[in-house]
C-alpha cells in the first residue's frame, strides 16, 4: 500500500467550521445558528465594554482609564438581550406589576370581559362616494 492510500483512507481532521456544517442539514438552520452566534459576540462585546466603563482596572495592567460615555453600548446590549427575548422592566410599586405595566390579574380580567362582549367583531368602513365622469374638454 503506498503512501497516497494510507493517506486517503485516514479521515480527514474537520475544523470548527466544518464540524458546525455537519450538524445542520438545512440551509436555514445555518443561517439561524449564524445568526444566534453573532448576536452572542455582539453581547459579549457591549457586555465588555459596559462593565470596563464601570470598573477601574489596577494601575499594575497599565492600561490607561478610559472615559467614554457608556448610553450607546447600554442601548446595543439591551438591543441584543432583547432579540433574546430578555427585556428590563422597573421595580414593582408592590402592586405586582412594573411601572407602567399591568397584573396578570387585570389581563385576566380585560380578557373576559372581551370574550363577554363581543366573541366576534365586525368592522364597518365608510367611505365617500364619488363619480368619474369623462368632461368633454381637452387637458394639455
Amino acid at each position: 500500500m503506498s503512501e497516497q492510500d494510507k493517506k486517503d483512507d485516514l479521515p480527514q481532521k474537520k475544523g470548527l467550521l466544518g464540524k458546525i456544517k455537519e450538524n445542520f442539514d438545512d440551509k436555514e438552520e445555518k443561517i439561524n445558528a449564524l445568526s444566534t452566534m453573532v448576536r452572542l459576540g455582539i453581547l459579549i462585546w457591549s457586555g465588555s465594554i459596559l462593565t470596563l466603563a464601570y470598573i477601574k482596572l489596577p494601575p499594575a495592567l497599565g492600561v490607561p482609564e478610559q472615559k467614554l460615555d457608556p448610553t450607546f453600548i447600554a442601548s446595543v446590549f439591551t438591543g441584543t438581550l432583547a432579540t433574546f427575548g430578555v427585556q428590563a422592566t422597573k421595580k414593582s410599586n408592590g402592586g405586582g406589576a412594573a411601572a407602567g405595566g399591568i397584573t396578570k390579574e387585570q389581563v385576566q380580567e380585560l380578557i373576559e370581559k372581551a370574550s363577554q362582549t363581543a366573541p366576534s367583531q365586525t368592522i364597518k368602513i365608510e367611505a365617500p362616494t364619488f363619480k368619474l365622469v369623462p368632461s368633454d374638454t381637452e387637458l394639455s
